[in-house]
């Protein structure tokens, strides 16, 4: 297996297409078709995580925060400690992949597992994307519609939050006429043809619209094939940023801060008070979201929990939000368990032998001081 098989499979999952714009997310250093040893996963790349690497026989790893976000202008292996990590990852024929904002905004990524962790329930998005969706329309022959049909969802077509293989279905008549150098599969050229079709309807993902028109168009039967692209503002159930959801009883303040210490197995944290007697509806985002307290303010969240907020952020929502500074490192660290048993699944399901770890040690650089 390649690294670029494990590369498909997990940006099926999370595509890359979902990031933010300006981020560097993917392949960072090496090479996608070099056959795949072991993976190992850590939140970021740093000397003692290639040691590891090269102890457990891994050549391939993932990380989520990106090694390379800035543009390289030289490779100094006497001053620079990335340029000395390059250096390493290439001598021991090394594959390095990252997923930053894109893990962070699938359903199951970064602020999913920090809900599971904290045991929400009816966990939701946050903030939903939306306006990237496409709404495909195909007229297709009454005996060709399952082919078509098949070949969209087998593209990645017709996908609704938990639902897969969706489409909608109208009956209708289909008129044409060929001109004397057409080719039709009904009737005959230059002849008024009617023929009884069906309307196809399919949501689609913007990034997946060209495999998925070469793939209807090459199992349908007409020579020229009529269909419609229409752009949506729909909200996009499958991807957002943060999440939502709620404990299984109300808790006072307290009593939360203790259980968010318990959940998260933090000793320090910082937080500043909410104006709320009883917390019960609780949103999440890991890593840095401050930009999204008022949308947890919106949905009527009784706290908030993300990382890397400043000062006067917690002096403009005292007592109106129980907020939580609780790390970038600790908000974020438990979605390699769930990369793990999925990559896991994948080889497994693959009847591969690559074994996929997860760094044991720590790549938070901040300590915290105790006198």
């Amino acid at each position: 297996m390649t690294g670029k098989e494990i590369i498909k499979y997990f940006e099926n999952w999370a595509p890359k297409e979902i990031a933010w714009q300006k981020d560097n997310v993917g392949l960072q250093v090496g090479s996608g078709e070099r056959k795949i040893k072991n993976i190992l996963l850590s939140l970021e790349i740093t000397e003692s995580v290639i040691d590891d690497a090269i102890k457990r026989d891994c050549n391939f790893i993932i990380t989520h925060h990106p090694f390379l976000f800035h543009p390289l202008r030289k490779l100094d292996l006497q001053n620079d400690k990335n340029s000395r990590l390059i250096e390493k990852l290439i001598k021991n024929d090394m594959t390095l992949y990252s997923a930053h904002t894109n893990l962070d905004s699938v359903k199951g990524g970064v602020s999913f597992q920090l809900a599971k962790r904290l045991e929400l329930k009816e966990v939701s998005f946050l903030v939903p994307q939306k306006s990237n969706q496409f709404k495909l329309i195909v007229f297709v022959p009454e005996n060709s519609v399952e082919v078509v049909a098949g070949a969209v969802f087998k593209s990645g077509g017709g996908i609704i939050g938990e639902y897969s293989n969706c489409s909608f279905r109208t009956n209708g008549k289909g008129t044409f006429k060929g001109s004397s150098k057409s080719n039709p599969s009904v009737g005959e050229k230059e002849t008024n043809i009617t023929v009884e079709e069906i309307k196809l309807e399919f949501l689609v993902d913007s990034w997946k619209i060209n495999t998925i028109i070469s793939a209807m168009t090459r199992v349908h039967p007409y020579e020229e094939v009529a269909y419609d692209i229409i752009p949506l503002e729909n909200i996009n159930a499958n991807y957002g940023i943060g999440a939502l959801g709620y404990l299984s009883k109300p808790v006072n303040e307290k009593e939360f801060l203790n259980f968010v210490a318990q959940k998260l197995r933090i000793k320090n944290f910082r937080y500043v008070k909410g104006g709320k007697n009883a917390i019960r509806k609780v949103a999440v985002c890991g890593g840095s979201g401050s930009e999204y307290i008022d949308d947890a303010i919106k949905n009527n969240s009784d706290a908030f929990i993300t990382a890397d907020l400043k000062y006067h952020t917690f002096q403009d929502y005292q007592d109106e939000i129980l907020l939580i500074d609780a790390g970038h490192y600790e908000t974020e660290i438990f979605v390699l368990e769930e990369v793990k048993k999925r990559l896991s699944e994948y080889v497994q399901n693959s009847k591969s032998k690559i074994k996929v770890f997860k760094y044991k040690g720590s790549t938070n650089p901040i300590i915290f001081y105790n006198n």
